[in-house]
């Protein structure tokens, strides 16, 4: 075939598939070959979607709610968002101030696609969640990975900040709680972040806050537009309703910030996607307005599990996993298997050696954690029923176990 015709946008051929999704169809091509398969490689929570959400969706559809909406999403529905973050985030905003959009990745992906051209350059802290760099490097722009490791908590600090920015710095994004560390940033850390954005006005800020509710030993959460107001006109604050309500599938995200910021990306949006589907949105209306009971017993289910997690990790040889402190996932370092030779052969250079002999050998689907920018790791989501968790833990000790020098 002509190779002119298979020519791909230059930033598309140079952008790398999502290293979790490819651990996703690792696991289905295990499966289909007859292998026994757990997966803890996907960030989605185990749980059904609540039974008022679900019937919410039952009674849309029944009510012929089954057309386009406006591109920015139905009134009633931003106006439950602005209410959201009136109330959770203390921003205060009207529903004109919110998008709605299919699913908080495409929030994220229009407005680095909307603002951004060749030579800016957007600081992402590592690690970090794997579409942020290649959501970048799609745009043409160049993404900056600051390093932030686990003697800093895995995140970012004042002088790193201030140290990556330059002249053509147009965004910074921030995830707390993050995937894949679980790390949370404390309103003293986000006022120390603050203050050196003030000195940097042509700096966006762009807060990824899907893992809000899942915020373990009482602690609170905190997003940046909340910590100094004074840079709310430079901040794009997503959220939406998978992590929270158990809906990945439902594909519901949304954001507020500054208007002329949320009109390019609704433009975008427009020659796009148009309006996310109209059911998902009569669900994210009831799960945002409906009792909120399923939030705080879901998260007490996870931090459970994180603490079996955790204990489970630090009691196998070769990982050490320090507690994190929101989302599901544990970020194990697995240094004290590099170089080390599995029961089967694998030679252990190199976290995605582990990844993928874990799976292979274990039968235990982990994401290596080279992947979201810092190595040698694994990103173990505990988003599973206790049992299959417990089951998944003794295989990886026992891997680890029988590796040789």
């Amino acid at each position: 075939m002509n190779g002119d015709l298979q020519r791909l946008n230059a930033h598309l051929a140079a952008a790398k598939p999502s290293a979790t999704y490819r651990m996703i169809d690792r696991v289905a091509e295990h499966r289909a070959a007859g292998a026994k398969v757990i997966s803890l490689s996907a960030g989605e929570p185990d749980f059904d979607t609540p039974t008022h959400v679900r019937e919410a969706a039952i009674a849309a559809i029944q009510a012929g709610h089954t057309r386009y909406t406006q591109v920015a999403g139905m009134r009633a529905l931003r106006e439950a968002v602005a209410q959201k973050y009136r109330r959770e985030n203390g921003l205060a905003v009207s529903w004109q101030d919110t998008i709605v959009c299919s699913g908080g990745k495409q929030v994220l992906y229009n407005a680095l696609a909307a603002t951004l051209n060749e030579g800016d350059e957007v600081i992402i802290p590592a690690p970090y969640w794997v579409s942020y760099p290649e959501m970048v490097q799609l745009t043409g722009a160049t993404p900056v990975i600051v390093h932030c490791g686990e003697t800093d908590g895995f995140k970012l600090t004042p002088r790193a900040l201030a140290d990556a920015i330059t002249p053509r710095t147009r965004w910074l994004i921030l995830n707390s709680p993050s995937n894949p560390t679980g790390a949370v940033y404390s309103a003293g850390e986000l006022r120390a972040l603050a203050d050196v954005l003030l000195d940097h006005p042509h700096v966006l800020v762009l807060s990824d806050d899907i893992y809000e509710h899942l915020i373990f030993d009482g602690a609170a959460f905190h997003t940046m537009a909340q910590v100094e107001p004074r840079l709310g006109e430079r901040t794009l604050t997503m959220n939406g309703v998978s992590k929270a309500y158990a809906m990945t599938g439902w594909r519901i995200g949304f954001g507020t910030g500054p208007r002329w910021l949320l009109d390019a990306m609704e433009k975008l949006q427009s020659q796009q996607t148009s309006g996310a589907c109209s059911i998902s949105q009569h669900a994210a209306l009831a799960a945002l307005n409906g009792p909120q009971q399923f939030v705080g017993d879901t998260r007490a289910v996870f931090e459970r599990r994180r603490d079996a997690m955790v204990r489970m990790l630090n009691e196998t040889p070769g990982l050490r996993c320090a507690p994190p402190a929101g989302a599901f996932y544990a970020f194990a370092s697995c240094e004290g298997l590099m170089g080390r030779t599995t029961r089967a052969g694998t030679r252990l250079n190199t976290d995605e050696d582990v990844a993928l002999a874990l799976l292979g050998e274990a039968g235990v689907a982990v994401v290596q954690g080279s992947a979201f920018g810092l190595g040698p790791y694994i990103r173990i989501a505990y988003a599973l029923d206790d049992r299959s968790l417990v089951q998944a833990c003794e295989a990886i000790r026992d891997f680890c176990s029988a590796t040789r020098p």
